[in-house]
């Protein structure tokens, strides 16, 4: 019973449906990664380079021959190290050049100083044809510090990826105007005011999901503008 609740809130932390409304303080920012990866996924096959996997939140959407996740031993990420499956040095991926057919990166290149070095990294050890699937973000809160070094608007992230050698395929955002207020709200609210973690789980339902509520409402009824987002969502090819 325990076991199966631990899963139900894994789901709703970074799949959130009507249940994360309640639970989920970071609702809309996650909605958001969820959809434009599992948009996206049908771009990833064969033998996949999960960059900076972590615990591999999205492992479950990659129905592919294969999945190695690569991180580095020090990070501000407090997550468990048993899911990666190479150690790597932050300078050279210790895999032969053309290696995968598909690359999968989600909020990791924010964490990356010199990002340029690590995309000709990536390029490399991509096969021709190869697709890179990656979510980077454009407004959040300074996180795992002190690894933290870089915010990308969208035009930002396409230029490093062209000059990196990818062709870009899609780029979209994963928020509009308003959900990206409300969830920055919720998220002051959730680490700033709440802070412990007793009060957290206690009072998302009755202080943090109103405002939720509200802000899809909002959403919904004015018009849209993307120009104030969480994440840039992409899809690039190695053509060459």
């Amino acid at each position: 019973m325990i076991e199966r609740l631990k899963r139900i809130y894994r789901k709703e932390m970074f799949n959130p449906g009507v249940l994360g409304i309640f639970i989920n303080p970071f609702f809309f920012i996650r909605r958001g990664l969820h959809k434009g990866i599992s948009s996206n996924v049908n771009f990833m096959q064969g033998e996949v380079l999960d960059f900076g996997c972590g615990k591999k939140p999205y492992r479950n959407l990659f129905k592919v021959k294969k999945y190695i996740g690569i991180d580095i031993e020090e990070s501000g990420n407090e997550s468990s190290k048993d899911a990666i499956d190479v150690f790597y040095d932050g300078e050279k991926i210790p895999f032969n050049s053309e290696h995968f057919d598909s690359i999968f990166s989600s909020e990791v290149f924010e964490h990356v100083f010199e990002l340029e070095k690590v995309l000709n990294e990536l390029y490399r050890v991509c096969k021709p044809g190869g697709h890179l699937l990656a979510t980077v973000p454009f407004v959040w809160d300074e996180h795992e510090q002190p690894y933290d070094f870089g915010r990308y608007s969208s035009f930002g992230i396409k230029y490093l990826l062209n000059k990196a050698g990818f062709e870009i395929i899609i780029i979209s955002k994963s928020t509009n105007y308003v959900e990206t207020i409300f969830q920055m709200w919720n998220a002051y609210v959730w680490q700033h005011i709440l802070r412990v973690r007793f009060f957290q789980v206690i009072f998302t339902p009755l202080i943090i999901s109103p405002v939720t509520i509200i802000g899809l409402a909002i959403s919904w009824l004015l018009p849209k503008n993307y120009n104030f987002y969480h994440n840039n969502i992409i899809v690039a090819k190695k053509t060459i």
